[in-house]
C-alpha cells in the first residue's frame, strides 16, 4: 500500500511540473504606453508584439510606481513600492531579495536566467541562488565589439543569450528567462547620435515625416511652475527634441530601436516555437517607466504626469490564447506576484503587489482604484515628489517646492489643467491628502521633507 502510495506522489508532482509553464519576461527602457502599434502609434511597427497583443491581454492601464529605471528595476525584483525596498542605488538590501520572485520560480523548480541591465546590485551569493544564468549587458557603448571584429547592439546580444538558453532547456523542467534590455534609453554622452540602433531596424522608417508630440505647445511647458521649467526635463529636451531637425533625427531612431527590440522579441518567439515550448509559455512585455518624448517641452520621465508613469504590459498564454483589453489599474510591483502566481507559488507576504492572473482569467475579485506614486533622488535638477493616482484624481506633492498638483482626469485627461487652488475642489484635495497619508506612510519613512 505504501509504494502505491509514494508512486501517486511521484505521479502528482510529475504532472505538477508538466503543468507550469515557462515565463519568458521582456522588460524594456524608457518606452511608455502609446509607443507599440498595438497602443495606437500612427508609424511605429511593432508587428511580433502586435501579435502578442491581439491573442494575450493587453492592460490599458498599466504603471509603474516610481518612474526611474534603477527604482522601477528594483520594486519589480522585489514587489515593492520604493517606499519600503528603499533602495536608491548600490545594493539592494538582502531581506528585500530573500522575498522576491525569482527566489521563489527557483523553490517552484524552474531554471532559470537573467540577461541584460540591472542598475541595481544584490549580493553574489542571493544572485546564485536566483539565477542559474546571470549576464549583465550594458550600454556606453550599445554596439559591442564581438570576437570576429564586428559590432552588434546591445539588444541582439541580449536576445542571443536568452535563446541560447532556450535551446538548452527540456519539457522535463519549466524555465525562466528575463530579457532586460538598455534600449530605448537615449545614449545620454553622446549629444549627435542619441538612439543607436540594431541593423535589423536600419531601413525603417527612413523617408517617414515624425508626427509632432500631441502637447508640443510651448505654452503647456511654460505653465509649468519653474522648479519643472529649470529642471532635468528642460535640460534633455534641449539635447534632444528643441529643434525641428533634432526632433526629427532623434524620433526616428527611437522608433528604429524600439523596432529593434520587437525584431528580437520575434527571434525568441520562434526559438520557443522551434523547441515546442512556446504553446506552454507565458510570455510578458513590459517597460521600466514612461517616456515624454517632447511632450510638455520634457525629455524624461521621472514626474508624476502619464507620459512619466504609464506603460505598455502585455501578457500572453500559450496556453490560453485569447485577445482581450483590461482597464483595471496593473502595477510593476504586480508582475513578480503574477508569474509567481502561474508557476504556482503564492503571494509573499512582504510584496505590495498582487498577482494579476485573476483578472487575466476572469475572476470577479476586489481590485485597487489607485495607487501611490512617488521619486525621490539626490539629482539636484529632477524634482521629488508623492502622490496618489487614482481612477479619476491625481494628485502630486513635491514637498521641497511647497507646491502641489491636482488634476482631474475625467474633465482633463491631459492633464493641462492644475486644479489644486480651485475651490470648487478643495473636498477632493482633502480627501487626496489624505489617501497620500494613509497610504504611504504604513509603507516606511518619507524620503522628502517639506520645504
Amino acid at each position: 500500500m505504501k509504494y502505491l502510495l509514494l508512486l501517486l506522489s511521484l505521479t502528482s508532482l510529475a504532472v505538477s511540473a508538466a503543468d507550469k509553464p515557462n515565463i519568458v519576461f521582456f522588460l524594456v527602457d524608457d518606452q511608455r504606453y502609446d509607443f507599440l502599434g498595438c497602443t495606437g502609434h500612427p508609424m511605429i511597427q511593432t508587428p511580433n508584439i502586435d501579435k502578442l497583443a491581439d491573442n494575450g491581454t493587453l492592460f490599458e492601464n498599466a504603471f509603474v510606481t516610481t518612474a526611474t529605471c534603477w527604482v522601477s528595476r528594483a520594486s519589480i525584483l522585489t514587489g515593492m513600492y520604493m517606499r519600503k525596498h528603499r533602495f536608491t542605488g548600490g545594493k539592494i538590501d538582502p531581506k528585500r531579495i530573500d522575498t522576491s520572485y525569482p527566489m521563489g520560480l527557483k523553490k517552484a523548480g524552474y531554471q532559470t536566467a537573467y540577461f541584460g541591465k540591472t542598475h541595481f546590485k544584490v549580493d553574489k551569493n542571493q544572485q546564485k541562488m536566483m539565477f542559474d544564468e546571470f549576464i549583465q549587458v550594458g550600454r556606453r557603448p550599445f554596439h559591442k565589439k564581438m570576437p570576429d571584429g564586428s559590432l552588434k547592439h546591445e539588444t541582439d546580444i541580449i536576445a542571443d543569450h536568452a535563446i541560447n538558453f532556450i535551446n538548452k532547456q527540456s519539457s522535463e523542467k519549466p524555465f525562466f528567462v528575463s530579457l532586460n534590455f538598455n534600449a530605448t534609453h537615449a545614449e545620454d554622452g553622446d549629444k549627435k547620435n542619441h538612439f543607436p540602433y540594431p541593423e535589423s531596424a536600419a531601413h525603417l522608417y527612413t523617408d517617414m515625416t515624425m508626427p509632432l508630440p500631441k502637447l508640443h505647445d510651448r505654452k503647456i511647458f511654460e505653465s509649468q511652475p519653474d522648479f519643472m521649467q529649470n529642471s532635468m526635463h528642460n535640460d534633455r529636451y534641449k539635447w534632444r527634441w528643441d529643434t525641428p531637425e533634432k526632433y526629427q533625427h532623434n524620433m526616428r531612431n527611437y522608433l528604429r530601436m524600439a523596432s529593434g527590440i520587437d525584431f528580437a522579441l520575434g527571434r525568441v518567439v520562434t526559438a520557443l516555437k522551434e523547441k515546442n515550448f512556446y504553446d506552454n509559455t507565458v510570455i510578458v512585455y513590459t517597460a521600466d517607466n514612461g517616456y515624454y518624448a517632447g511632450d510638455r517641452g520634457f525629455a524624461g520621465k521621472w514626474t508624476h504626469y502619464e507620459q512619466s508613469l504609464r506603460v505598455p504590459l502585455i501578457l500572453f498564454d500559450g496556453r490560453h490564447q485569447k485577445g482581450q483589453k483590461l482597464s483595471q489599474i496593473a502595477l510593476n510591483i504586480d508582475l513578480g506576484a503574477t508569474m509567481l502566481d502561474y508557476a504556482g507559488m503564492p503571494t509573499p507576504k512582504e510584496h505590495n503587489g498582487s498577482s494579476l492572473k485573476p483578472l487575466i482569467e476572469g475572476e470577479k475579485v476586489e481590485w485597487r482604484k489607485e495607487f501611490l506614486g512617488e521619486f525621490y533622488s539626490r539629482h539636484k535638477t529632477i524634482p521629488n515628489w508623492e502622490g496618489i493616482r487614482h481612477e479619476r484624481y491625481v494628485y502630486a506633492s513635491y514637498p521641497e517646492e511647497g507646491y502641489e498638483f491636482l488634476h482631474d482626469l475625467q474633465k482633463d485627461p491631459d492633464q493641462l489643467k492644475n486644479f489644486a487652488k480651485n475651490p470648487e475642489y478643495k473636498e477632493i484635495l482633502k480627501k487626496m491628502r489624505k489617501r497620500l497619508r494613509e497610504t504611504a506612510d504604513p509603507l516606511g519613512n518619507p524620503f522628502i521633507t517639506k520645504k
